[in-house]
């Protein structure tokens, strides 16, 4: 890490990223948008070893929303085999690179095949300590809630739980990723300014970065812009800080 990058106390354990602009990327080229998603496949490559080398514990990837698969059915199929080659093709470097991985999401919209291949990634990789990183498909923030709310549902119907049990800390148990802290920085790529229904309740203090960079193009130098920016903020958390603070 070169003298211009934050110290190592200023950087966030855990970034989470919507990568956007691959379509937009590739027609500023001429290209078909299937280009754009491969090429959006390399900055991941990048970003995972910037993140790691920078010191960022977990990274969080938001790959495909619930919200995706109302794109053109050409795409979704484009889409999905992309993800399963793209996946296919880099347990080996995780595993090697020390990267633990978890997909995140309604894992049972996806074929058998591709379940599989989740399960074989999480499985090779669960031993490493290094970065974990969470690959968020068909995943939706409300879902995550919701799926959460129906979890505990179900233990107050089977009475194992009361109601008045129920908190933030419990509601936060029980969803999709329990245990992990809440991301530190979300950054979107590509100019869009709203966070599209991503970790909508572990993002409640989480701050927010927007950059113009196309997802392809998003590569070391813009990352560490992005921490950069990090590093000049406060985090206050709702609270009012003492004069020394400031």
């Amino acid at each position: 890490m070169s003298s211009a990058n934050p110290p190592e106390e200023k950087i966030p354990h855990h970034v989470a990223i919507i990568m956007d602009g691959n379509g937009r990327w590739a027609r500023a080229r001429g290209k078909p948008r299937h280009a754009g998603h491969r090429a959006g496949v390399e900055a991941v490559r990048r970003v995972i070893e910037a993140c790691g080398n920078r010191g960022v514990k977990v990274l969080s990837l938001f790959a495909f929303s619930s919200e995706n698969w109302r794109r053109p059915e050409t795409e979704v199929k484009m889409l999905m085999e992309l993800f399963f080659t793209a996946l296919n093709r880099e347990i080996r470097r995780l595993v090697k690179g020390n990267v633990r991985l978890r997909i995140i999401g309604d894992l049972g919209a996806f074929s058998d095949k591709l379940q599989e291949l989740i399960r074989e990634g999480e499985r090779a990789t669960a031993g490493n300590d290094g970065l974990l990183l969470q690959v968020f498909a068909n995943y939706g923030g409300r879902w995550d809630i919701t799926q959460a709310a129906r979890r505990l549902a179900s233990q107050v119907q089977a009475g194992v739980l009361d109601p008045a049990q129920i908190d933030e800390e419990r509601l936060a148990g029980a969803l999709s990723f329990a245990g992990v802290p809440d991301p530190d920085l979300l950054i979107r790529t590509a100019g869009e300014q709203r966070i599209s229904n991503f970790m909508l309740w572990q993002c409640a203090y989480t701050e927010l970065y927007f950059t113009d960079v196309l997802w392809p193009d998003f590569d070391e130098a813009a990352l560490d812009a992005a921490l950069a920016d990090y590093a000049g903020r406060q985090r206050r958390f709702g609270r009012v800080l003492e004069p020394e603070d400031d």
